[in-house]
């Protein structure tokens, strides 16, 4: 049995609001919405997302705001070296006798723990093909027999898959049964980058986590700081967000968190196996920090230049002509 392999209760900070529907952006109304109608529901959810995106946090606000929220929350990691493991922590160990008329499970499965509370299958397309149709029919029953006794499950169900679990159901992969069972609602979560508006929201909130984790008073963003981080794609999404402040959170001593604490976090984080290229001199090394925070500010705001200039408190004229003297190309520029 792997670490993961265990139930855990339903005390998370992102209980209170989880850090993916942070944010007042289109594609995050969308997606509160979305948790909202599913949160209503007894049917199934599945959550999918692009690496790097926090759908455990999503999982974790589906039970607390769901009708079984006084129930346990158990959570059970599909993606296990051994198939034996899942198998196991689903079902326990069962007697060879056991009546074949439902799926049996002994009482200290998490199938058992689960009942009238959430089930939480984490990485559901990698369940091995036996445990999928060992599920599957537990979720077509909505019974099981605990220990010899049938009981009806009454659970939530829901799982977390990458987008590609449907090629994997279309090419037999993953069984088409359970798969709908899972999904009577489905929430595709939306990458950091369809939603650069939500980025400053998010990492405040981060901020605010790893401050607590670690004792720490709390700290808060300048406002050009805080313009820098929301300016970054984050490829890796809130993963990837949150290891580069966990490390500025580190590393600062102070109540506010500048731009110069921010800048060495993400070219650390983004070109690791980069090597440190200093500056000629300390104008230099000025310089080019300049023109990497004003390309940042431009990039965020879409090549603008009024907006890039109101959020550096600068007039626009001279924002033009310090772009020129910096070399960011103006052709990028649009009004």
């Amino acid at each position: 049995m792997t670490e993961t392999l265990t139930a855990e209760p339903s005390t998370r900070s992102e209980l209170a609001t989880a850090v993916e529907l942070l944010g007042q952006s289109t594609a995050t109304a969308r997606l509160k919405e979305m948790v909202r109608r599913a949160a209503a529901i007894e049917g199934g959810t599945l959550l999918t997302g692009e690496p790097g995106v926090d759908l455990d946090a999503v999982a974790a606000h589906l039970h607390a705001r769901s009708r079984n929220a006084a129930g346990s929350y158990i959570t059970v990691d599909c993606d296990a070296t051994d198939p034996t493991q899942v198998d196991q922590a689903l079902f326990g160990v069962i007697d060879a006798d056991a009546p074949p008329d439902l799926e049996s499970v002994s009482a200290d499965s998490r199938i058992a723990a689960a009942r009238g509370g959430t089930l939480f299958l984490r990485h559901v397309g990698e369940l091995p093909a036996a445990v999928q149709a060992r599920l599957a029919r537990v979720a077509r029953d909505g019974e099981v027999r605990v220990d010899g006794v049938p009981v009806a499950t009454a659970w939530r169900l829901v799982a977390s898959a990458q987008p590609t679990i449907d090629a994997d159901v279309r090419a037999h992969r993953f069984r088409s049964d359970l798969f709908r069972r899972l999904s009577a609602v489905r929430i595709d979560l939306p990458p950091l980058r369809e939603r650069p508006d939500d980025v400053s929201a998010i990492a405040t909130r981060l901020v605010e986590e790893s401050c607590l984790a670690r004792g720490m008073a709390p700290m808060a963003f300048s406002p050009s700081a805080l313009s820098l981080v929301a300016s970054i794609p984050w490829p890796g999404n809130v993963a990837e967000l949150r290891a580069a402040l966990d490390r500025i959170v580190e590393s600062n001593e102070d109540e506010t968190i500048e731009i110069e604490q921010v800048l060495p976090a993400l070219q650390l984080h983004r070109a690791a196996a980069a090597p440190f290229v200093p500056a000629p001199s300390l104008r230099e090394a000025r310089l080019r920090f300049e023109r990497e925070y004003i390309a940042a500010v431009l990039q965020h705001h879409g090549w603008r230049m009024a907006d890039a200039a109101q959020t550096l408190g600068i007039q626009r004229p001279n924002l033009y002509r310090k772009a020129r003297q910096l070399g960011i190309p103006l052709t990028r520029i649009s009004e």
